[in-house]
């Protein structure tokens, strides 16, 4: 059981704009001219906020309002390293909900919202991309993702030979802003914009899950499988590449190269 210090203060998690200024709530702009300090991931970007609503809070030691450059703090930014370590000094640590990305985007995607995965920002490697891509094809709950714009097209052939064609995305960019773009389609459809047109400005992708659909019979993977064994590939290459168009494991396809051996 944690016992906090209230001698040491409290941090609070504020959650700031994530383009539109007037979504900062009103219990945040209490917060952040009550604390004695905010703790901003770019005080640059931080100072456009607080000039904005007239806040001159001074950094001094005292209770502590950690900001991110836009959204909720701690969502796949070093925000949680800050708050294990107020835990572990005993201060309490209290949350000013406000705007999500991923939580804007996934409401207005369309695809199912009743159970969902984050992903955080996908991987920089190809190759651990595609690993986690292989872990996911058989997740059937709706994903979020964030993504940069000079990786976006190669993430999205990534998950196109992964997931399928088919497999509905939405790529969301400028959420609550003046631009604020929502595209609806199928990964090849969302691929072949990206090939026409640029992708610009930060990325959340909300990306449907798995059916019984996607995935193929037994019969067809060993069938695929003893194929291209049979054009030279060996177990392992085999089964990676099945596993990518089954909406198989990899490990699952694999196992059915020991079970024929």
């Amino acid at each position: 059981m944690l016992c906090y210090n209230y001698a040491v203060g409290t941090l609070y998690l504020v959650a700031t704009p994530i383009g539109n200024l007037e979504d900062l709530t009103q219990r945040a702009l209490r917060v952040l001219r009550e604390v004695d300090l905010i703790a901003a991931e770019d005080t640059r970007q931080t100072r456009k906020l607080l000039d904005h609503y007239q806040i001159d809070t001074p950094l001094i030691r005292g209770d502590v309002a950690l900001v991110s450059d836009a959204g909720t703090p701690g969502l796949s930014d070093p925000g949680y390293l800050l708050v294990r370590y107020a835990l572990d000094a005993g201060c309490q640590v209290s949350p000013i909900p406000g705007p999500s990305a991923p939580i804007a985007a996934l409401v207005a995607s369309g695809l199912p919202t009743v159970s969902f995965i984050f992903l955080g920002y996908l991987p920089r490697r190809q190759a651990e991309r595609r690993r986690l891509m292989g872990e996911m094809s058989q997740e059937r709950r709706t994903m979020l993702a964030f993504e940069v714009p000079h990786r976006l097209l190669k993430s999205l052939e990534d998950m196109e030979a992964t997931f399928g064609a088919g497999r509905p995305i939405v790529v969301c960019r400028e959420l609550t802003k003046v631009h604020e773009e929502i595209l609806r389609g199928t990964l090849s459809e969302i691929r072949e914009h990206f090939k026409e047109i640029a992708p610009r400005g930060e990325f959340t992708l909300v990306i449907g899950g798995a059916t019984g659909e996607d995935r193929w019979d037994e019969a067809v993977v060993k069938k695929e499988l003893g194929e291209r064994m049979a054009r030279g590939l060996n177990p392992s290459e085999a089964a990676r590449e099945v596993a990518a168009e089954a909406g198989w494991s990899r490990r699952e396809v694999y196992r059915l190269t020991l079970e024929d051996s």
